[in-house]
């Protein structure tokens, strides 16, 4: 009678543990990120739009990276609790893993955007590459037109302006 007692008390806490990742899983991987992310489409400023553009490509790095080598994870009992941790680490605003992954990996090894003259300060370098080309042409012109500090009176313009919203 113990022993079936035992057993059952084993099974059913088995079960609840298995309920928990069951709906933790998802929870964190997918439904914190999605209204996560349209928070940060909704707001003014970039810095979360980075953050949720950054965790939807590491994410789906990870699911293409489970898609193609799915025979040896299954082997792996533990990959989906290692892999629900590191969607923690991604996705928990304690941390920022995502944020932390952009500034201190992708940003310094991948380069999007054409070429920026380094005849400008980092500030304006960094406004220049976040334009699209057209706008970076148009900067540019207005640069050589009216002079760099011109633009810095502009970009110290448009930070005072965004901070009040």
């Amino acid at each position: 009678m113990i022993l079936v007692y035992q057993l059952r008390y084993q099974v059913f806490y088995s079960n609840k543990s298995i309920m928990f990742w069951l709906y933790t899983r998802p929870g964190v991987m997918l439904l914190f990120p999605l209204y996560a992310s349209m928070r940060a489409i909704e707001s003014p400023s970039t810095l979360d739009d980075q953050q949720w553009l950054t965790y939807w490509v590491l994410y789906s790095f990870i699911s293409l990276f489970e898609l193609s080598c799915w025979k040896i994870l299954q082997w792996l009992p533990f990959w989906p609790y290692i892999k629900l941790v590191f969607c923690m680490w991604l996705v928990l605003p304690i941390f920022n893993g995502a944020a932390y992954i952009y500034e201190n990996l992708v940003r310094k090894y991948v380069k999007v955007g054409s070429y920026v003259s380094p005849n400008y300060t980092n500030g304006q370098k960094k406004v220049l590459q976040m334009m699209s080309l057209d706008a970076r042409k148009s900067v540019e012109h207005y640069i050589q037109t009216y002079g760099p500090d011109a633009f810095e009176r502009v970009v110290k313009a448009a930070e005072k302006e965004a901070r009040k919203h």
